[in-house]
């Protein structure tokens, strides 16, 4: 059985495509020149699952959305301390590029308006770097975050550079209160180049799953960042990322978030999945158009706000096993717990694995104590295709957990109160 989470991402894109509303970023020459039409959505869970469609593995440079990774290796590599003397944690309500700092301290507002993610580049790595080592160590972190090596674009950091005429001032504003340290063109140079790093779809959505997985690379299983990086790092990215939209995202999608005037947009919610896409026409706050566009339908569609669902219990299959033998023979497949999106995605993924030769299955859900509206339509559409595929599809719920299941055309479940009652229609 082919898995549905591909097709659902398929759909959503679908659903976008014909917004042709917004421009890609027209302050960078060769941003300028993208390719409006690219449009991609990569799912990746935190034990290492990567769903995707549409352009995901279209190279375009990270800009922005490396901001909240290099703020996450300052931390790592200086402290808390040293960072939150330079920048601060508040929203600024402005655009990302304006020259947003406090009054009498001078610190940026926050890592992830430019004059912040500025200061966070400077204190990457050890004090001791040169600025070649510390950009180093900037791609390499990155790098680390999307389980591959990354590269940098050099005709979009020329081109960015040409331009940097107002991060420059932003800098030689920040030398001014000491925030930064060094010449301000070095690390004005740095932070492009921070900036014109290549990544896919593919690479934001592991990227952003990494900080999902409490800093953990689901595909490496390398530790990137420790924990209390990472619960910084998604406060500021819930509060901050989305900049002076930053209020409308967290209660409409409510997912830790960051964009880039590239046309991608990432989110990670804690302990469930990386989400990202890629769209280069912009709306007026720099965010992706049909990028936005998508989280809206992602959040609502799979209830992923932060504050709507718990983690998923990881453990949502309790045993996978078969009564009776030959023809007689029945899967079993219990479920436990509550179950949401991501513990709906590990009973798509057990179905799949498992790969059934029985011509009868059943879903146990004797032990599950809630299932959401999303997870509840996932599991109707595995029975459905696993009815398409020729099985006899039976549903083990005696507390009416899916009250009159309907898995849709084609579709056919027989409801159960217990397994005995499997049991005796196998030996019968």
């Amino acid at each position: 059985m082919r898995s549905i989470i591909p097709d659902y991402v398929t759909e959503a894109l679908a659903e976008v495509a014909p917004d042709i509303s917004g421009e890609p970023a027209g302050y960078i020459p060769e941003l300028a020149a993208a390719d409006p039409e690219r449009l991609g959505a990569v799912f990746a869970t935190v034990d290492g699952e990567v769903y995707g469609a549409g352009d995901i593995d279209t190279e375009f440079t990270i800009q922005s959305i490396s901001k909240p990774f290099t703020y996450a290796l300052a931390l790592a590599d200086r402290g808390f301390d040293t960072v939150l003397a330079k920048v601060g944690v508040e929203p600024s309500g402005e655009a990302f590029n304006e020259i947003s700092l406090e009054g009498d301290t001078g610190r940026p507002r926050n890592p992830m308006i430019n004059a912040g993610a500025i200061t966070a580049h400077s204190l990457a790595g050890s004090a001791e770097l040169t600025p070649a080592e510390r950009v180093e160590r900037v791609v390499g972190g990155l790098s680390a975050f999307a389980g591959r090596r990354l590269t940098m674009d050099e005709v979009v950091c020329a081109s960015e550079l040409k331009y940097a005429h107002r991060n420059l001032a932003i800098a030689h504003m920040l030398r001014s209160h000491n925030i930064l340290t060094e010449d301000p063109r070095t690390i004005v140079d740095g932070y492009t180049r921070q900036c014109s790093v290549l990544v896919t779809t593919r690479d934001l959505a592991v990227m952003a799953a990494t900080l999902a997985n409490r800093g953990i690379n689901p595909l490496s299983g390398e530790q990137v960042i420790p924990e209390p990086v990472v619960r910084q790092v998604l406060s500021v990215m819930s509060t901050c990322g989305m900049y002076d939209a930053a209020g409308d995202w967290a209660t409409q999608v409510g997912i830790p978030a960051k964009s880039g005037v590239a046309g991608g947009l990432i989110g990670a919610l804690p302990g469930q999945i990386g989400i990202a896409t890629f769209s280069p026409r912009l709306d007026r706050h720099g965010n992706s158009v049909r990028g936005v566009s998508l989280f809206e339908r992602f959040s609502a569609d799979m209830g992923l706000h932060v504050m709507e669902v718990p983690p998923a219990a990881r453990a949502v299959v309790r045993f996978d096993h078969v009564v009776g033998r030959a023809k007689n023979a029945i899967r079993v497949i219990q479920l436990q717990g509550g179950i949401g999106f991501a513990a709906a995605e590990r009973v798509v993924r057990e179905v799949m694995d498992t790969a059934p030769t029985e011509a009868r299955v059943a879903l146990d859900l004797t032990m599950v104590y809630s299932i959401d509206d999303v997870a509840r339509r996932m599991l109707l559409e595995v029975a459905r295709r696993l009815t398409l595929d020729g099985h006899e599809v039976y549903l083990v719920d005696p507390e009416s957990i899916i009250p009159d299941p309907d898995p849709g055309d084609g579709g056919r479940v027989t409801v159960v109160g217990n397994v005995e009652q499997l049991e005796l229609s196998v030996s019968s």
